[in-house]
């Protein structure tokens, strides 16, 4: 099976730029590719994991991958779906979050003996003269053109400033660049980024007459359209001081029963015969492939290690209460999906007070779904229910409740 079979099978892939050219170039050369990211916190979170998965599928295929920092295009950010203007950010800032990135890349990807590059923008377009880059590179850019791409149709109600104008040139910029020092010929990433990536390859076809092409991936996300990897601290991070591997296990051993086919496909290794299996699994065997979804990821991310700690602990955690069936239940209405974690157990009785309630949750007292909730203002989420609109919730160490959604 070639590389893009085994991709669109396990539902990588969204857009191709040129799809038989590219078929056939990697099913009979093996090629330069380059996956930007850019740099704005010091860790990568679980919107990137499509990527490594996607570099790392490609790079054991024989392809080459080079991890392109964005230094550069960092100090003035991408627009593409954001209402607003990003922050700027410092050199130093970036170099820091560039050597974050790398150790955590390199548990998908080999960097050996320049089997994968990482290289950073800020090398070259730091240095670029304004007039220069205008008559090199601004010449092959039609504003028209510019003007119909989706990543700047979203700006024009608050306004999208000339500053961020020049981010799909940068991008571009970019590609033509690896494109002439690196052999790179095709740029991966999120589907979110179609047009800046077309541009790359029509400056690269324009400039050089030569080929180049691009290919875009699936953004993650549930089944009903929503962004994966929010909880109630924020961002599912991949660096285990920002989210730890038990946490990290448990968001995946609670994903939603319809998103658990999915994650497998395009985030573990396992063979798609074993996906589908787990995937078609119902009620409650389907925790056999939440479980199974759980331990290979966080293994990917964190090591065998540490995700055998969080299975255990997670297992040590709810094993007095497996047997749903002895667990006492609290019917709560569907305002509880969203509301406060305070004000819902208090007004269910399992807390006298809310008094009685903050005090526990800052103890580290309450477990909520298999993580512990410290926060005296987070909310319930409704992600956090099970198929049945049920959340097992533990008070102290060995009282247990089932919290149940009824309309």
């Amino acid at each position: 099976m070639s590389v893009l079979d085994l991709l669109q099978e396990r539902g990588f892939i969204k857009q191709l730029s040129h799809a038989d050219e590219i078929a056939r170039l990697l099913d009979e050369e093996k090629i330069t590719f380059y996956i930007g990211f850019d740099p704005t916190a010091d860790s990568l979170h679980v919107g990137h994991f499509i990527a490594l998965m996607l570099m790392s599928h490609m790079q054991k295929a024989g392809h080459r991958p080079i991890c392109l920092i964005g230094g550069g295009t960092g100090m003035i950010g991408d627009p593409s779906g954001k209402d607003e203007m990003r922050k700027m950010l410092t050199g130093d800032f970036i170099e820091h979050n560039a050597a974050c990135f790398k150790r955590q890349m390199s548990r998908f990807v080999d960097f050996e003996d320049g089997r994968a590059l990482m290289v950073n923008n800020a090398d070259w377009l730091l240095k670029l003269n304004y007039v220069d880059l205008l008559r090199e590179v601004g010449v092959h850019f039609s504003v028209n053109r510019m003007l119909t791409a989706e990543c700047f149709k979203k700006r024009w109600e608050k306004g999208l400033t000339f500053f961020e104008f020049n981010y799909m040139i940068m991008q571009s910029y970019d590609f033509w660049k690896l494109n002439r020092d690196f052999g790179c010929v095709m740029q991966l990433g999120g589907d979110d980024q179609w047009s800046n990536m077309l541009a790359g390859v029509e400056l690269i076809r324009r400039k050089e007459q030569r080929p180049a092409y691009c290919m875009t991936c699936k953004l993650l996300t549930t089944a009903d359209g929503r962004k994966m990897g929010k909880t109630e601290k924020g961002a599912l991070w991949l660096d285990a001081e920002k989210t730890s591997p038990y946490d990290f296990y448990q968001y995946w051993r609670n994903v939603d029963d319809g998103d658990v086919e999915n994650c497998l496909a395009l985030l573990t290794y396992l063979p798609m015969t074993e996906v589908r299996r787990l995937g078609a699994l119902k009620d409650a065997r389907i925790n056999e492939a939440k479980k199974v979804l759980a331990f290979e990821v966080t293994k990917l991310v964190h090591g065998e290690d540490e995700a055998l700690k969080a299975q255990q602990a997670a297992e040590a955690l709810f094993g007095q209460a497996a047997d749903l069936s002895t667990v006492p239940v609290t019917e709560v209405g569907p305002q509880a999906l969203t509301a406060k974690i305070v004000d819902v157990l208090t007004a269910a009785g399992l807390f006298s007070s809310k008094r009685e309630a903050r005090q526990l949750m800052v103890q580290g007292g309450l477990t909520v779904g298999g993580s512990v909730v410290k926060d005296p203002e987070a909310c319930f989420a409704p992600q956090l229910f099970d198929a049945e609109q049920s959340l097992l919730i533990r008070k102290g160490k060995k009282k247990y409740f089932r919290l149940v959604v009824k309309a």
